[in-house]
């Protein structure tokens, strides 16, 4: 409560529980985690990778700079060359692997479609291992936190997986990547008017803080029926599950973190590009 609003705040058992589910489903397929530092930017990476501070990717070079002097190895920077410059230097270049992105998995509707898609980009990539043949070894990987949430069979074969979100998780308990319990973050906010007319709440967080509604302010509304104000009188805190905890993290320039509701500590977000 004595937190300023809007305020981002993780629950860091539940991200602990998350990195550690997901670090347990690749073991047991014998495939090389390699997590996505992009939804958080920070600190948290130590529990991503179990302490190791290896096998990472990142999504700007300001991340790589920030990992490194942190003390990180092995920092894949996950950026798509344009085809005109990659045939301009191809020269220069080496072939190592094949990366394919699933994000079309963000618009399935539960597990079934999930792993359709994981399927598919799973066996579009594998076919590269037929470089092998001529004597070209190809890694082979795939991201998205959906499919890598409910792995194939066939992903057993695949060299490695460049999950994130999965730390936070968030809109994807809609799609059955996950489940409410294992929504780590929160928009903590303040109610700040009443709206009768339009049986709504007005409250301190706008798009500013969860990336949508209006710049500062936000309304809540129920499902269906009547709002009983009495409940929410102005100052009541609220709990918002954001959207996109990608978006949303990029919002907030401290992470305030706490297990069972103490602050423990904040983490602080690297920022540019």
């Amino acid at each position: 409560s004595s937190l300023c609003t809007p305020a981002l705040v993780v629950d860091i058992d539940k991200v602990k529980k998350n990195a550690e589910r997901m670090s347990k489903h690749y073991k047991e397929l014998g495939v090389q985690l390699r997590p996505h530092m992009k939804t958080h930017k920070t600190e948290c990476a130590d529990i991503m990778t179990g302490g190791s501070r290896r096998c990472i990717v990142v999504s700007t070079l300001a991340e790589a700079c920030f990992y490194a002097d942190y003390g990180f190895d092995d920092i894949l920077f996950a950026y798509s060359v344009p085809f005109d410059k990659a045939i301009h230097t191809a020269e220069g270049a080496e072939l190592t692997g094949v990366y394919a992105h699933c994000g079309n998995t963000y618009n399935c509707k539960g597990v079934e479609q999930i792993q359709a898609v994981a399927q598919e980009t799973s066996t579009l990539t594998l076919q590269f291992m037929e470089l092998k043949a001529v004597g070209i070894t190809c890694k082979s990987s795939i991201g998205s936190t959906p499919s890598c949430s409910h792995p194939v069979k066939d992903m057993a074969q695949l060299s490695e997986v460049h999950p994130g979100n999965y730390v936070f998780y968030v809109q994807q308990s809609m799609i059955g990547s996950c489940s409410l319990e294992d929504v780590a973050v929160r928009v903590l906010t303040r109610v700040i008017g009443h709206c009768p007319h339009r049986n709504q709440l007005l409250i301190d967080c706008g798009w500013t803080g969860l990336l949508s509604m209006t710049q500062e302010h936000g309304r809540v509304e129920p499902i269906s029926g009547k709002l009983d104000y009495s409940k929410y009188p102005l100052g009541t805190m609220l709990r918002l599950i954001p959207y996109h905890s990608c978006a949303t993290a990029a919002m907030h320039p401290i992470y305030y973190v706490h297990c069972k509701d103490r602050l423990v500590g904040k983490w602080t977000p690297t920022r540019g590009w």
